[in-house]
């Protein structure tokens, strides 16, 4: 009876590892080109369904600028008056609040010539079209270097280690 116990518990630490990672999407902007002038940002983001929880991370060299705008500002490449800012090379984004989020380049021509990015944000609950834009509150803006890919999740390694070992401790008392 124990181990039966025992065998589902383990189980469910091992679904927890698999399933709840998977939860939450980080997304490369541009891809292998990164944050950059001369790339088609409503292209890249056309086929990809961003959900709260998700992160968008730019990679940039320092000549450029990561800028969260409103609506407005993004239409008219308007700089000066962003919702937050970054210019570090390495920024992510934390994709807090559902609704459409607004990004540019705060170097003067640059949104003009095309790098801004608008994503529309879905509700991790459901993705229902009914979400309100983002008005008052702003993403969370952190750096950080992160290889390139379009996407990827992955497990604390710390998390995975602690986890495993209470796996192993829990299989051993009981045997």
């Amino acid at each position: 009876m124990a181990s039966s116990s025992v065998g589902m518990a383990c189980l469910g630490l091992v679904l927890c590892m698999v399933v709840v990672p998977s939860l939450a999407t980080v997304y490369n902007v541009g891809d292998a080109s990164g944050w950059a002038t001369g790339v088609d940002y409503s292209s890249w983001a056309s086929d990809k369904t961003f959900k709260v929880g998700d992160s968008l991370v730019f990679n940039y060299p320092t000549s450029h600028t990561v800028e969260e705008v409103s609506s407005s500002d993004y239409s008219a490449c308007t700089v000066g008056k962003a919702i937050s800012t970054d210019s570090t090379g390495a920024t992510t984004i934390n994709l807090k609040t559902a609704g459409t989020h607004y990004f540019i380049c705060g170097v003067a021509g640059h949104c003009e010539n095309g790098m801004k990015l608008a994503v529309k944000v879905e509700s991790s609950s459901s993705s229902s079209s009914t979400d309100k834009p983002s008005t008052t509150s702003p993403s969370t803006t952190t750096t950080t270097k992160i290889p390139d890919s379009s996407s990827s999740w992955s497990l604390s390694p710390v998390l995975a280690f602690v986890t495993t070992w209470v796996a192993l401790c829990v299989m051993m008392v009981v045997s």
